[in-house]
């Protein structure tokens, strides 16, 4: 405690002795010097505490001006934090962002449980069916069978050179019957029954493999098992047993010490196979986006190996005490630890994230442990990874990269406000959060506390997803970089496209990606606002304009800013299995694939919520 001196009583003389030098002669100060001593050094105490306030608003200033890159004095995230705005509620809250916070509601709709109710646009709907018979037309011209198809050369391709999976078919499968296509389904039922094999010796991605081809096949199995046709209904089981025999052959990626799964997978021999181009590490999406796959595969089966191999892969990643819920992109299946490397929402990081709610979801909220930790994750998403622009208040996701302090060489993080196209599927998945696909009914003005910013953060990037469509051709870069505070062109711009490096233009691209429309249709069926309606048909739109090929199929595009665009000579399977997919469902009625009944996964095929006949303790903890 620090020493109290006691003040003279009023009216009585002041006395001040001060020490002297030892070894010289004693001399007396009088009164009017020791005054006037004082006075100086109390002046210059003053003069003192100017300067630090002055030098302390200086490095205030500085940091202000000078966010990117943020660097901590510790590799602990907790010191890289982001406010988010929690404007517009009807407590009065105000935004930490001030004006720049868009209002929170529109149109929105009270969510009834079940959902709410919704009427098909019929023009649109067939506008849209259209556009995937002149895609799904073209590949069955030219490249049939094949796993990939080439518009531009009309022709297709297989992934490796020992033949087809069926990419483009088995993906394709419950789009055709969504979308009613029945001549099509039965040919590419009969392809399936007759001509695809598994028995293929190379080496395939098994995330990729999983959500294309494992999911492609459980959702047709699935989506024909209810159909009204009887005969339709009897295709059921020729879809559960390639399933099946892909399943097994899957199991072989998970022979790693830890349990967490190779990224690669010989189909043909059954071994898993490191990532040797990233020495063999997995990635944090690959590793944890089987799940929905595997556990509705033992569900259907009631073998639970694909169960629990899949989930042990969540249970390792809660083992390592992630920060606040987040956590790198790479993950060593050697030891089951992460390694040191970026934390963002995109590529190699995005599904694992969409997967924890989908889990909670999908077994019909009975497996608590996926809901807790989508929760944190989320609630670690909102400290960490979220920014605004100062120009038009845009709410946009970034990344976080280890990073070395310039003073101490300590490791920290240095914040990159880089967006890729991926992330768009986030905005979507916050407001599924909150209204469960209908499972929880949802008053949007009367929400709590972490709702609100769910529903703030998750809204706000839809609408700066759409805004990244702000381009000469309508359509959104695969990557954007957002402009920081401290940015000299933060008054004027929010966001960019950097520029063509060495001849290559990677950020600028556009190849068909489903990611904001998914978020539409999520966003449609949440709240209702016709907003997202109109803001997919301006994207739709914009597919047709400059990515439709006159020969038959789509096209991505080399840059998103040049009129006209060249395009580029392939068209992604997800375009029919996703992209086409959610822009039909987002102009078809509600009744059709409720979301309280339903799941997706991360390639959206179709899968139903389940109550289980299995829970371990894990699930529960």
């Amino acid at each position: 405690m620090a020493d109290i001196r006691q003040r003279p009583v009023q009216g009585e003389k002041e006395q001040v002795k001060l020490p002297l030098p030892k070894g010289s002669k004693a001399k007396r100060l009088d009164k009017k010097d020791i005054d006037k001593k004082v006075g100086q050094i109390q002046n210059l105490n003053l003069l003192r505490f100017l300067l630090s306030l002055a030098g302390l608003g200086a490095v205030i200033w500085f940091g202000y001006k000078t966010l990117y890159p943020l660097l901590s004095t510790s590799p602990d995230i907790d010191n890289v934090q982001t406010d988010i705005p929690v404007s517009g509620s009807s407590s009065g809250s105000r935004s930490k962002f001030g004006k720049k916070s868009q209002q929170l509601f529109s149109s929105e709709q009270s969510s009834p449980m079940g959902g709410i109710k919704l009427k098909a646009d019929v023009q649109k709907k067939k506008a849209i069916k259209d556009a995937f018979i002149w895609s799904w037309n073209a590949y069955e011209k030219h490249a049939w069978g094949s796993d990939e198809f080439s518009p531009l050369s009309q022709s297709g391709s297989n992934l490796t050179s020992a033949g087809g999976i069926g990419y483009t078919i088995v993906d394709s499968l419950d789009a055709l019957l969504v979308l009613d296509l029945m001549p099509e389904y039965e040919r590419a039922r009969d392809w399936c029954k007759n001509e695809l094999s598994f028995e293929k010796d190379a080496v395939f991605n098994t995330f990729e493999t999983t959500i294309r081809i494992l999911g492609g096949l459980l959702s047709a199995h699935y989506l024909t098992s209810v159909h009204t046709s009887p005969s339709i209904q009897s295709d059921a089981p020729l879809f559960l047993d390639l399933a099946v025999d892909l399943g097994e052959r899957l199991l072989g990626a998970f022979s790693s010490p830890s349990g967490l799964p190779w990224s690669g997978i010989n189909l043909a021999t059954r071994s898993g196979i490191p990532d040797r181009d990233n020495q063999g590490v997995a990635s944090l999406a690959e590793a944890a986006s089987l799940q929905l796959e595997l556990k509705y595969l033992s569900h259907l089966t009631g073998d639970y190996v694909y169960w629990k191999k899949a989930e042990k892969v969540t249970e390792i990643i809660r083992g390592e005490a992630v920060h606040d819920g987040i956590a790198p992109i790479f993950i060593s299946p050697m030891n089951g630890q992460f390694v040191a490397s970026e934390i963002r929402l995109g590529s190699r990081g995005d599904s694992y994230y969409e997967y924890l709610l989908k889990q909670w979801l999908q077994t019909d909220r009975e497996e608590p442990v996926y809901r807790d930790m989508y929760d944190e994750a989320m609630g670690g998403i909102k400290k960490h990874l979220i920014g605004q622009t100062k120009k038009s208040g845009l709410i946009f996701t970034q990344e976080l990269h280890p990073a070395r302090h310039p003073r101490d060489q300590s490791q920290t993080w240095q914040v990159v406000p880089k967006q890729d196209h991926l992330v768009c599927f986030l905005g979507g998945s916050f407001l599924l959060g909150i209204t469960e696909g209908g499972k929880r009914e949802v008053d949007w003005k009367n929400l709590d506390e972490v709702q609100e910013e769910d529903f703030v953060v998750g809204k706000g990037i839809v609408e700066s997803c759409m805004k990244t469509h702000e381009t000469a051709t309508g359509l959104a870069p695969e990557i954007a970089m957002f402009v920081q505070w401290s940015d000299e062109r933060a008054a004027d711009e929010d966001w960019y496209i950097k520029p063509n490096h060495n001849g290559v233009l990677i950020d600028g691209r556009n190849i068909l990606r489903p990611e904001t429309v998914e978020s539409l249709f999520l966003a449609y069926r949440a709240t209702g606002d016709e907003q997202y309606r109109q803001w997919g048909w301006e994207v739709f739109q914009a597919f047709e304009k400059w990515c439709k090929v006159p020969s038959g199929g789509y096209a991505g595009i080399e840059d998103v800013q040049t009129v006209p665009p060249r395009q580029l000579d392939r068209m992604e399977t997800f375009w029919l299995a996703e992209t086409l997919k959610y822009l039909f469902l987002l102009f078809d009625d509600s009744d059709h694939i409720p979301l309280n009944k339903h799941i997706f996964n991360t390639e959206a095929h179709i899968l139903p919520v389940f109550k289980p006949e299995y829970i371990s303790p894990f699930a529960t903890s």
